[in-house]
């Protein structure tokens, strides 16, 4: 077990993770039932992956993790306060103590933006962008509110603050630097309650079908992109999303507010050390090992 995720640092707590079925949200999910979560709601449109992550905490004896599951699809606001209001009326629970916002995807690359389709452009907004206000908006106005307090943390990216020089993502930039201005945004207009707004911005994530989709699944784009340097694990930042929910648990008074965390390699958004991997012997991560 990581130093990271010591047993019950998360303990008492509820949390709702979007786009939990893979990636960093099942990485997270499973992280935060590994510190000692009480209850994990976990959100995605995919119930057979959903059952799998469920399956996965208790294969790796977390405790008495109480795992809930719904079939969302953040793209729509009905769907994401029904579920919402689901949860909290015919399961029990009380309240949601946090919301990870972490659905979300990029798709089209390397088309400029006048060449993406219609249909991508909708989905990247939808998902990134809205699905993050839907479930923010559904969960403030359905128990944060009332009680003052909880924790809403943004994945975002490290592409909210630097655009990369080369073609493509157009929309994938836009909705990430939306999410940070609306995190800023919010955080500001809750003042007068202790309800902290963080963000959290991954560099380049590997294990996930992040970067696959993104390329459209093409093999040689992706293989060229990882060529070189050893890029981060959905684990490593699922260990560093537990770290900073701890922080807040164990000072009242302190909030990590934003948080990078990237590949070492990964010295600017654009500027990656290709020599990184045979300097420190490290075999380049392919399709087929993500």
């Amino acid at each position: 077990m990581s130093d990271l995720l010591q047993p019950n640092v998360l303990s008492g707590l509820t949390i709702l993770i979007t786009g939990a079925s893979s990636g960093i949200g099942r990485a997270t999910a499973l992280a935060c039932a590994k510190a000692g979560a009480k209850s994990l709601i976990l959100f995605a449109r995919s119930e057979d992956k959903l059952e799998e992550v469920e399956n996965s905490i208790a294969s790796q004896g977390s405790g008495p993790t109480t795992i809930l599951r719904r079939s969302v699809d953040v793209q729509k606001s009905v769907a994401v306060y029904d579920a919402v209001k689901s949860i909290l009326a015919d399961d029990g629970v009380s309240q949601i103590d946090v919301l990870i916002n972490n659905a979300g995807l990029a798709i089209g690359a390397p088309a400029r933006f006048s060449e993406l389709k219609l249909e991508d452009i909708d989905t990247m907004v939808d998902t990134n962008l809205k699905g993050m206000l839907y479930a923010t908006h559904a969960v403030l106005n359905a128990c944060m509110m009332e009680r003052g307090s909880g924790t809403i943390m943004n994945i975002t990216s490290t592409t909210a603050l630097e655009v990369p020089p080369f073609p493509g993502e157009a929309i994938y930039h836009t909705t990430k630097a939306a999410q940070e201005g609306f995190t800023n945004s919010l955080r500001t207009e809750l003042q007068g309650t202790n309800i902290r707004v963080l963000a959290l911005r991954p560099g380049v994530v590997a294990d996930t079908t992040f970067h696959k989709q993104r390329v459209g699944f093409d093999k040689g784009q992706y293989d060229t992109f990882m060529e070189g340097f050893e890029p981060l694990l959905a684990d490593d930042v699922a260990e560093q999303v537990v770290w900073v929910l701890a922080q807040g648990r164990k000072k009242e008074r302190v909030s990590v507010k934003a948080l990078d965390i990237v590949p070492t390699a990964q010295r600017m958004l654009y500027v990656i050390d290709k020599e990184w991997n045979d300097r420190n012997g490290v075999k380049s991560m392919k399709m087929e090992d993500s």
